[in-house]
């Protein structure tokens, strides 16, 4: 699959001729809402966990040294915490072009922390996508994203963002934690 998804994803059709449609933000998404929205609520979605195996060629990093974002894998049991934005079918347009380095538009159940349940979506990086990185030791995550920067910025930015934001919304992420523990002792030595 190519780097840019932006075109499978206009093919999604499922909730064509829905006015509004509930999208889950799990990694970016929940800090960086830089698109119209009628309701943000935390939410949740079962049976995928968050990890770091995405590789970023034009937002955290570049074609030539890509950064590591975030992306879901599926896991029996996992809960993933994140933001649920109402939107109109026309946000798509910008969120497409926002995902497209191997994102693609899924159906999900994402469940309201304050109760209930809806279907909308969810973009998600699967191994099969070009800029797939996949797994790799926390140490050489956290080494990875310190040496990476790209047109949005530092790849740091992305982690402590993300793992500052779980905690202000009292979740424990055990992956981007262990990755923000690992910058942070990184960190000296970069500015020594």
């Amino acid at each position: 699959m190519s780097h840019d998804t932006s075109a499978i994803n206009k093919t999604m059709d499922k909730f064509d001729g829905h006015h509004s449609v509930w999208l889950f933000g799990y990694g970016s998404l929940i800090y960086k809402a830089d698109f119209p929205f009628i309701e943000r609520r935390p939410a949740s979605i079962n049976g995928w966990t968050r990890r770091f195996w995405q590789g970023s060629h034009d937002h955290r990093g570049t074609p030539e040294s890509p950064g590591r974002v975030a992306t879901l894998i599926p896991e029996e049991g996992a809960v993933c915490h994140g933001a649920a934005y109402l939107v109109t079918p026309e946000e798509f347009a910008h969120l497409d072009h926002r995902e497209k380095n191997g994102y693609l538009r899924l159906a999900i159940d994402i469940h309201f922390d304050d109760g209930g349940a809806e279907e909308g979506l969810v973009y998600i990086a699967t191994a099969d996508n070009a800029a797939y990185l996949g797994d790799a030791p926390i140490e050489e995550i956290a080494r990875h994203i310190a040496a990476a920067s790209g047109p949005s910025g530092p790849n740091t930015e992305y982690l402590v963002r993300l793992a500052q934001s779980l905690r202000e919304m009292g979740h424990h992420d055990e992956h981007v934690h262990a990755i923000e523990d690992h910058l942070a002792r990184l960190q000296p030595l970069a500015d020594g």
